[in-house]
């Protein structure tokens, strides 16, 4: 009986054990000047508590997705893949990571794409299952570095760009230049998160007038140590973007007092390395007093198969970045650009199944009017500007007048009405489903019809991102 009773409470005795490990390096950097107070302290809540934090990760996805729907497993960071060992719930602990599938049941999505093979055998080519990769507590020597590297030079950065836009808004053109280059002199002697105050008294006379201008400006950049929002973290796989965006709108909706931030890069053409996700930053504390950040990232599967697939073609880019190779930026963007393609051609093979599947539709629905199609895919919010829509149906309506697209092989001859409302669902799947490319002379062979309308729908996303 002893032995069972210790073997249930191993997990939590490592996790005071490592937390207790990380109080002391907090402490160290600390007293060698590393690290400031603010920064001590905020570092002292996060790496503290671990088990009440973790439990409060679980709370967050049993909110949002129920029970799981298969068991537990260990993940191995090295591979990125699922190792083949069930866990139970009494080992779970901060520093292993684990990944586990569970359903998204809002999903107006579900089991609409299936291939059928011999007997009566279905096979899905898209769930409504999420592959949920819950990380390991981000551990403190990588936290220190980047709230004392990457963040801090950044934050650095901030400050003196918001003093040098409001000396020059001043008028003070001459000062502005000299003024940033102090700023980022001073800040790089040591440790400072104290930015208004320093600010203030590298200006010295002559700039009373503004003071308030600065200090307002400066107190909006964020310090390093409210930079580091990862210490908690899951990645969400999610078979088709309107489904992640779904998620995201749960969140809204079930803890609306909790979210933090929301980055949604699924549909970004601005960023260089051309990188697609949706990153969720949420407050998993329950103290007014404070809070505890969670990221969530938000992924569709193919991309996250490309890139484990490409993995040792990403890390040698990586290592030119870091030896500051011409054009990596380009080539990164070129590279996840057929990941990009690669989730568009599975786009394309759904909207061909559901072309199979219209003339059933309208043999249903001929009677009463109601589609089986009804609420799918849902209108997510997260969308294109509704201008977009509307110029798209509007040419494809004149495509349609022109025969450029017709219903083949329907059951029934189709009125205009009807045909235009296929047609219409189509584009509509197209844009809520792919992800817009940014090579613009890339299309899908035109073999089919559906991929003619992909063609079609996605030509005029391009002309109204070079806009």
């Amino acid at each position: 009986m002893m032995t069972q009773i210790q073997s249930d409470d191993w997990a939590r005795q490592i996790t005071e054990e490592n937390d207790r490990k990380n109080q002391a390096a907090i402490n160290r950097a600390l007293e060698s000047g590393r690290i400031n107070d603010e920064a001590a302290d905020y570092l002292r809540l996060l790496y503290s508590d671990s088990m009440t934090w973790l439990r409060e990760v679980f709370y967050v996805l049993g909110k949002s997705f129920g029970a799981p729907k298969a068991a537990v497993m260990k993940y191995d960071y090295a591979t990125d893949s699922a190792i083949d060992e069930p866990i139970r719930i009494a080992d779970i602990n901060p520093l292993s990571p684990y990944v586990v599938n569970h359903r998204l049941d809002a999903d107006p999505m579900r089991n609409q794409f299936f291939t059928s093979s011999a007997g009566h055998k279905i096979d899905l080519s898209v769930s409504s299952i999420v592959t949920v990769i819950i990380g390991a507590q981000k551990k403190i020597d990588r936290a220190l570095d980047k709230i004392t590297g990457k963040y801090y030079q950044t934050y650095v950065n901030d400050v003196a760009n918001a003093a040098y836009r409001v000396l020059m808004s001043h008028d003070r053109a001459a000062s502005a230049q000299a003024i940033a280059d102090k700023i980022r002199e001073r800040f790089s002697e040591k440790y400072i998160s104290a930015a208004s105050e320093t600010v203030l008294s590298i200006i010295g006379r002559g700039h009373e007038k503004i003071a308030v201008d600065l200090v307002r400006e400066i107190d909006k950049v964020t310090p390093p140590r409210f930079r580091l929002r990862d210490v908690w973290r899951a990645k969400c796989l999610f078979d088709l973007v309107p489904q992640a965006r779904l998620f995201i709108e749960r969140l809204y909706e079930i803890m609306p007092d909790r979210i933090l931030s929301v980055k949604d890069t699924f549909y970004n053409m601005q960023n260089p390395r051309n990188y697609r996700d949706a990153k969720v930053i949420l407050n998993i504390s329950n103290n007014p007093d404070f809070v505890i950040p969670m990221e969530i990232i938000c992924q569709v599967r193919t991309f996250f198969e490309f890139e484990n697939n490409s993995h040792d073609e990403y890390e040698t880019a990586r290592k030119k970045k870091s030896a500051k190779s011409d054009n990596i930026e380009a080539k990164l963007a070129n590279y996840y650009e057929r990941g990009v393609q690669q989730y568009n051609r599975m786009i394309c093979q759904c909207l061909e199944d559901l072309f199979e599947r219209v003339g059933w539709n309208i043999l249903y629905s001929r009677n009463n009017n109601i589609s089986i199609f009804e609420g799918f895919p849902k209108e997510c919010t997260l969308y294109y500007p509704p201008r977009v829509l509307d110029n798209i149906i509007e040419k494809l309506d004149d495509a349609i007048e022109n025969e450029v697209f017709r219903v083949e092989n329907a059951p029934v001859k189709l009125s205009r009405h009807q045909e235009s409302s296929i047609f219409h669902f189509m584009a509509r799947f197209i844009l809520v489903s792919a992800i817009p490319y940014m090579q613009r002379d890339w299309e899908l062979p035109p073999t089919s019809q559906a991929a003619k309308l992909f063609n079609f729908v996605m030509t005029e996303v391009q002309r109204y991102y070079r806009k």
